[in-house]
């Protein structure tokens, strides 16, 4: 079955090759894995020969050398502190390719590139909005870009087959093109990806000084919060300083908004609780309401409420696994799932977000299969 889905992606695939992919860590190599399974043909380089050689070994592609073919497209997966550089020395390097780069930032590589003099008609930033908490080539994963947003970013100068080309590479591998202008770009991704990095990473420092009671008390919802704060600070920190204007700006709002939360703690008046540190608090929850609101829904689409069907998970090899096919045998899509699982509990709780007239159906069957279901 598998090898006849692959011979049907081949067929529909619109990414001619060669392909040359500069940088094979976890972008790099990812791409490689997903247009190599296409059937594109797709060179790796790295400037440390073990990393192209893993990737290799993963499938990612074949090592680039003296007297491969002229790519069609170079593909620069480098830190975003470097990826100007490698975007202008491809585009010389290659006079007939297309050269692109996923770097999280926009506006500073397309500046370098332009004072380099570089042809513009062939260059235009991309960004695939997908990545892990770990990075580096052995998290490399074929699906990566799977129904994730895939930003086209042209220059006034970028040539429309380039463009062209780009929305189609970004929907061979799955994702979803969007196109915007580097400005734009670099603000978006500095209120959706780089402050909640920093948050995130701010709120976990705090664990550092946490007493051992305290962390025994985890729950989700820490879980939550500090997830991605376990990402490569060298690589973030080359994000940050290169998006660092609109970064500021964002965080800015953020702050002050913090601030009238903690002047309302530490001058909480003569009641406790008071009116003003209700309605601080009170109304930070209502806008954090309202934002998280309009995150969109699944595939991009508009915002959903699901229900939750809560299952008791025992902490035993392949429970989930059963689980998932009792919920496949009733035919009811799971939209979405988390698993919250207390340190030393000998069970978890499986939450399964489900469409509304289809939650209490899922219930009644699961529990009939014997699956304990836990009360909101």
């Amino acid at each position: 079955m598998e090898n006849t889905k692959v011979s049907e992606e081949k067929t529909q695939v619109g990414t001619t090759g060669p392909v040359l992919i500069i940088g094979a860590g976890l972008l790099g190599a990812s791409l490689g894995m997903r247009l190599s399974k296409l059937g594109v043909q797709v060179f790796l380089r790295d400037i440390y020969p073990v990393v192209s050689a893993l990737a290799c070994d993963m499938g990612a592609g074949q090592k680039w050398e003296e007297g491969c073919p002229d790519p069609a497209l170079v593909v620069v997966a480098t830190p975003p502190d470097v990826a100007a550089e490698q975007v202008i020395a491809a585009l010389k390097e290659f006079p007939a390719a297309l050269v692109t780069d996923v770097a999280s930032v926009k506006s500073v590589i397309l500046e370098e590139v332009a004072e380099a003099g570089a042809d513009l008609s062939r260059y235009i930033g991309s960004h695939p909005m997908a990545g892990r908490e770990r990075s580096g080539t052995a998290f490399a994963r074929e699906d990566l870009f799977e129904s994730r947003p895939w930003v086209v970013v042209p220059n006034e100068e970028t040539d429309p087959s380039a463009v062209l080309a780009m929305r189609t590479l970004a929907l061979d591998v799955g994702s979803m093109p969007l196109q915007l202008d580097a400005e734009t770009h670099d603000q978006s991704v500095a209120l959706v990806s780089h402050v909640p990095q920093l948050v995130s990473s701010l709120l976990a420092a705090q664990l550092a000084k946490a007493l051992p009671e305290s962390l025994g008390l985890s729950g989700q919802g820490l879980r939550d919060t500090t997830r991605i704060a376990s990402s490569d600070p060298a690589l973030w920190a080359a994000i940050i300083a290169g998006n660092a204007e609109h970064i500021a700006k964002v965080l800015r709002g953020f702050a002050d908004d913090m601030q009238q939360v903690l002047c309302a703690l530490e001058h909480p008046g003569a009641a406790i609780p008071s009116p003003s540190l209700v309605g601080a608090v009170t109304l930070a929850m209502r806008q954090g309401n309202l934002g998280v609101a309009r995150i969109p829904g699944k595939h991009g689409g508009a915002p959903r409420r699901y229900q939750e069907v809560m299952v008791k998970v025992p902490d035993e090899a392949g429970t989930l696994g059963r689980l998932f096919q009792a919920v496949g045998d009733t035919g009811i899509n799971i939209e979405d799932l988390e698993l919250e699982h207390s340190p030393g509990a000998a069970f978890g709780v499986a939450r399964l977000a489900i469409e509304p007239n289809s939650a209490a159906s899922l219930a009644e069957k699961l529990e009939v299969k014997g699956w304990e279901i836990v009360s909101a």
